[in-house]
């Protein structure tokens, strides 16, 4: 009984930890303008963020790849309309906003 107690209270606090990250990196989404060209579900003028993570699932290099991506700014991968780069954008929330998207 206690082993059941302390692996639910386990899940319990680890699903309490992982609300203030991806809430974090939807808001910094949304602070830093990414919202007005992508949408966590449906493709806009840049990919959907849910296809962004299931793109790169499994690949344990895709955070660093990505948060460059972000910064530089692009095209090609998604289709020829370019990312802008992301230049005044600290990499710090750069690289939590794709830490929360990777999560989707």
């Amino acid at each position: 009984m206690k082993a059941i107690l302390g692996t639910a209270g386990a899940l319990l606090l680890g699903a309490l930890v992982a609300v203030p990250a991806q809430a974090d990196g939807l808001a910094l989404a949304q602070k830093n303008n990414c919202m007005a060209c992508h949408q966590v579900e449906t493709k806009v003028v840049g990919p959907a963020y849910k296809d962004v993570a299931a793109k790169y699932k499994g690949d344990a290099t895709a955070a660093d790849k990505l948060a460059a991506k972000v910064k530089a700014g692009g095209a090609g991968v998604w289709g020829q309309i370019p990312m802008p780069p992301n230049a005044t954008v600290p990499d710090a929330e750069i690289k939590e906003i794709v830490a929360w998207i990777l999560t989707l």
